[in-house]
């Protein structure tokens, strides 16, 4: 809980009495009026404050190990109190203070018993004890802060038992701050406490934690919020109905001061003609809520996931016109679809008192109308579309472009239901929706035979075209067969497969099958049969075994069987085609006609042969099969 500090008479200014100068003048001027001075008004989140540990609510574990360590005498000299605001945490360290510093008539100990209240509880409390220091970190950041700190721990406390120290905010220290408080934080005198509270546990130094016996504060639950409404309002002797008390306990969202602040304005809402807050009726709390626009949230929401464009874009910008943040427009669509995919999960989502009870009915109609892949995919648009408003710059634009998306895709069939139209379609096609002409009939594919990427790619363009256009128009998708039957490449020999790579675009490991292997054994795959390639690799290339075997397996649909081997084998490809370069650049220059046109041009070269005569050529082996070292030496070896 942030820090607030409770006035005193002194702080709240000069008070008129009857004996103050010119208060004669006063009455003289307006004898007609009466001048009443009154106390000014305590707000009931300051009131009601907890007083002892008994008054905390929600926190029965951080209380139990708090009473386990007083009785024990096992209390530790740094405390870190950490969760979410209005918790209760700056008051958890007051209690916490004032139990460290009890004294009462024959009580002189640190005490977790705190009925009746002892010599300093009630300075302790108000947050102006001598010995109780108080600091907000938000506001005071610096080293100098705590230097202050330091140097005053010497010194004994003035009248207490122990000099506490509660810095509120702790997180918002800066690095050296956080560094100059360590040594004394870990070793400081006995006559010294402290106290630290935050809302930001991950953003406090490691450093620091570890000197500290941490509770984590948990959020309150909202019966238990509920529960502390009626008890304010016991005490003020009003009567809320339950509902409007179960309203603002889900609206706190867990914080007790929130809850408070909220009964306060809803107690002031009230016209004092009409009676105490009996008046506070669920519609009435809605509105002053901002929960009263809820039916036209979900009206939108229908209308974007029934493909009203039109419809729904006019009601967005009648809620626009009306002052709705096209943000926080988003915002509430989001919460709608987040609750609705509850109501499928959640057993009682459904008795959710922020919605009156026409839309509980009408959201578990719409629950049970859409699935939960499409609320899935409705929530990741609007959180998308969402993020998109908030950077845009025209929020309005962003959200009425998230609209029309929405619209588009609401009855549009996911991924899964699109594979299975595909996997449960005929063989004969439907007619062509645009041309009306009948598509050729196709047999189905071969549930073994794996689809290359250019025919996946094919399929999957048309299976989203029509998708798209189906949803578009209310009609069902048709989905188009593949033409043909899909027949995987067969590989019969080692320059097929390098083939095979090359038409793939493979770049890398086609240079690596020509340049850094060594061909030992190829056996193609037959039917169930797996194919084998056996290779061995040169110096310095890399194992391309467990990728060369993945790729094959997607490109041919076949398994193959890549291993590696100690044998010498064949040349690389690479070599063979130099080998075979060169053959051709001898062969050439034997030629009589190319010997006459060097003799004529003693200058010339010849850089390159092309459309040889193969019959010219010695024979070479093609790199397929392993050759005799002898003929053609390795170049590794």
């Amino acid at each position: 809980m942030d820090s607030e500090d409770d006035l005193s008479v002194a702080d709240q200014g000069p008070v008129i009495t009857e004996d103050a100068p010119g208060f004669d003048m006063l009455a003289d001027a307006d004898s007609d009026n009466q001048i009443a001075v009154q106390k000014s008004y305590q707000v009931l989140a300051r009131k009601y404050r907890p007083q002892n540990f008994d008054d905390l609510i929600g926190q029965e574990a951080m209380v139990l190990t708090l009473t386990n360590a007083f009785e024990s005498g096992r209390i530790a000299h740094a405390f870190m109190l950490t969760g979410v605001r209005g918790v209760g945490k700056t008051t958890t360290a007051r209690i916490l203070a004032r139990a460290l510093n009890y004294a009462a008539d024959g009580v002189d100990g640190p005490s977790i018993e705190l009925d009746e209240m002892g010599f300093h509880c009630d300075a302790i409390m108000q947050g102006n004890h001598v010995d109780v220091m108080e600091m907000d970190a938000a506001s005071r950041t610096g080293i100098n802060d705590i230097r202050e700190i330091i140097e005053s721990v010497r010194y004994m406390p003035a009248s207490a038992r122990y000099k506490v120290y509660i810095i509120d905010e702790v997180h918002m220290l800066s690095k050296a701050a956080f560094n100059g408080l360590l040594k004394t934080l870990e070793e400081p005198p006995e006559h010294v406490k402290f106290i630290f509270a935050t809302t930001e546990i991950r953003q406090v130094p490691v450093t620091v934690l570890s000197r500290c016996q941490r509770f984590d504060l948990r959020r309150l639950g909202a019966d238990d919020t509920q529960k502390l409404l009626h008890k304010v309002c016991a005490a003020e002797n009003e009567s809320v109905p339950d509902e409007a008390l179960a309203l603002i306990a889900r609206a706190a969202d867990g914080s007790a001061r929130d809850a408070l602040s909220l009964l306060d304005r809803a107690l002031a809402h009230v016209d004092p003609a009409q009676g105490d807050g009996a008046a506070l009726t669920a519609d009435t709390m809605r509105g002053l809520l901002g929960l009263a626009d809820r039916g036209r949230v979900f009206d939108l929401f229908d209308m974007m996931m029934s493909g009203r464009v039109s419809e729904a874009l006019a009601e967005f910008e009648a809620q626009y016109n009306m002052g709705a943040d096209p943000a926080v427009i988003l915002a509430d669509l989001a919460e709608l679809t987040h609750w609705l995919t509850r109501l499928k999960f959640v057993e009682g989502a459904g008795d959710d008192v922020t919605f009156s009870a026409p839309l509980r009915l009408r959201g578990q109609q719409a629950s049970e109308a859409l699935s939960t892949r499409v609320l899935s995919r409705a929530w990741q648009i609007l959180l998308q579309g969402h993020d998109e408003t908030l950077r845009a710059l025209n929020g309005r634009a962003a959200a009425e472009m998230v609209i029309i998306r929405m619209a588009h895709l609401a009855d549009a069939p996911t991924p899964e239901e699109l594979l299975k139209q595909w996997e449960s379609a005929p063989a004969e096609v439907a007619p062509s929706a645009s041309t009306g002409s009948p598509a050729p009939a196709s047999p189905a594919p071969q549930a073994s035979a794996a689809p290359s990427s250019q025919t996946q790619a094919s399929s999957s363009a048309s299976v989203g075209n029509g998708g798209s256009s189906g949803a578009a128009n209310g009609e069902t998708a048709r989905l188009t067969q593949p033409q043909t039957e899909f027949q995987p490449p067969v590989l019969q020999n080692f320059a097929a497969l390098i083939a095979l790579v090359e038409q793939n675009r493979d770049i890398g490991l086609k240079h690596a099958l020509e340049n850094g292997v060594h061909l030992v054994r190829f056996e193609p795959a037959h039917g169930e049969r797996a194919g084998r390639v056996e290779l061995r690799l040169a110096e310095g290339q890399a194992n391309i075994a467990q990728d060369l075997t993945r790729k094959l397996r997607q490109w041919t649909g076949q398994n193959w069987v890549i291993s590696l081997s100690s044998e010498r084998g064949a040349v690389t490809v690479a070599s063979v085609r130099q080998s075979e370069a060169e053959l051709r650049h001898a062969a050439a220059l034997e030629d009589p006609q190319v010997k006459s046109v060097l003799s004529i041009f003693p200058d010339a070269q010849i850089v390159s042969v092309s459309d040889f005569s193969a019959d010219a050529l010695p024979a070479v082996d093609d790199g397929m099969t392993p050759v005799d070292a002898d003929e053609y030496p390795d170049e590794d070896a």
